[in-house]
């Protein structure tokens, strides 16, 4: 063979050898390339899956979303908004896996770790969103919503001590929330401490005056002190602000009764049943008041058997109530049993 022709032998197998070497490379290559050229219709289906979102059209938003994390499977905000629209369609389960996915491709990102704690949230699993939105205050402490929503789930397994230190931090960052406040003064009452409470609830209060049930929670603190004329003016603007809401007027009625004004306090208990049928509370305070008008006229045997009635009542609605059992077991006999004394005992409901 001549020289030539073995020169043109190797020269053929190092260009053989080479082209099956480019073969080799080129899904590798393309699999790079194909992120980088996915990314931008990737973020074209983002933006049409975040007009859906804004219209509330979450069908198209999903599809949208869907379609983004196919062109671009490693597009961690792809993932992020994806989860947040199962979320509000309700699929938490899709949700929790996709958010995880996207704390897995970029878990030093804060939104997609705080939306992971809002499903674990929204999923009844506290401990777990507590983990969540934690992590997610680590990578960024300025966020109202990661310490209100840490502190609502301490609230919830009643380690006040934490929550009263979450929403604190929390309002560190907003002063003016309302309800920041006024959760701050439901744990600090929990928690055995209701001057702060108080505080706390009057603080609320300045942020939005428009917040009857903030004012019931006031008023009772001041009841439980003892404190029934501050209680009662408390209620009476709750009243003022919405005169519908039933736990208002039963918590009035209880004033009303512990002032001994037996007649204003029956139509009170009468107003909050007739806005809520089914507030146990109210229909105990009503047959306290009315065993009480019956042990002042014995004659009056109607009233006896109105307040065993409404007494039955209430335990139908929630039969966990040893006081209205012991109630009815005392004063359902004869007339001859000692006054009604519920003399230091918490509000009905309270």
């Amino acid at each position: 063979m001549s020289e030539r022709r073995r020169w043109i032998r190797r020269t053929s197998d190092i260009l053989r050898r080479a082209s099956r070497l480019a073969f080799c490379l080129l899904p590798l290559l393309l699999s790079g390339v194909g992120c980088a050229i996915g990314r931008p219709a990737a973020e074209m289906s983002l933006r049409d899956g975040d007009k859906a979102m804004a219209a509330a059209d979450f069908d198209a938003a999903l599809k949208a979303y869907q379609k983004a994390v196919k062109l671009d499977p490693a597009f961690p905000e792809a993932y992020t908004k994806l989860g947040v629209a199962y979320k509000e369609v309700g699929d938490l389960p899709e949700a929790e896996t996709t958010l995880q996915k996207a704390v897995e491709l970029d878990p030093k990102s804060y939104e997609p770790i705080f939306q992971l704690g809002e499903v674990y949230r929204l999923m009844d699993r506290a401990k777990q969103a507590i983990r969540a939105y934690l992590a997610a205050i680590e990578i960024d402490r300025q966020q109202f919503f990661a310490h209100f929503r840490l502190a609502g789930c301490y609230q919830q397994l009643e380690q006040y001590a934490s929550a009263i230190e979450s929403y604190r931090a929390s309002l560190k960052i907003d002063p003016r929330n309302a309800y920041a406040w006024s959760n701050l003064g439901a744990c600090y009452d929990a928690d055995g401490d209701p001057y702060q409470a108080i505080a706390s609830y009057k603080r609320s209060l300045e942020c939005n005056v428009q917040q009857p049930l903030v004012l019931v929670n006031l008023a009772t603190v001041y009841i439980n002190q003892d404190r029934y004329d501050a209680g009662r003016r408390t209620l009476d603007a709750a009243i003022r602000i919405d005169p519908n809401v039933s736990v208002a007027h039963e918590r009035l009625g209880y004033c009303h009764w512990r002032e001994g004004d037996m007649d204003e306090a029956a139509r009170e208990y009468a107003m909050a049943l007739q806005l809520d049928r089914r507030n146990a509370a109210a229909y105990a305070g009503y047959g306290v008041v009315r065993m009480s008008q019956y042990l002042d006229t014995p004659a009056r045997v109607a009233l006896q058997r109105e307040a065993l009635e409404a007494w039955h009542r209430s335990l139908e609605i929630n039969p966990d109530q040893p006081k209205i059992r012991e109630l009815i077991d005392r004063y359902r006999g004869d007339s001859g049993t000692p006054p009604l004394d519920l003399a230091g005992s918490a509000p009905p409901g309270g």
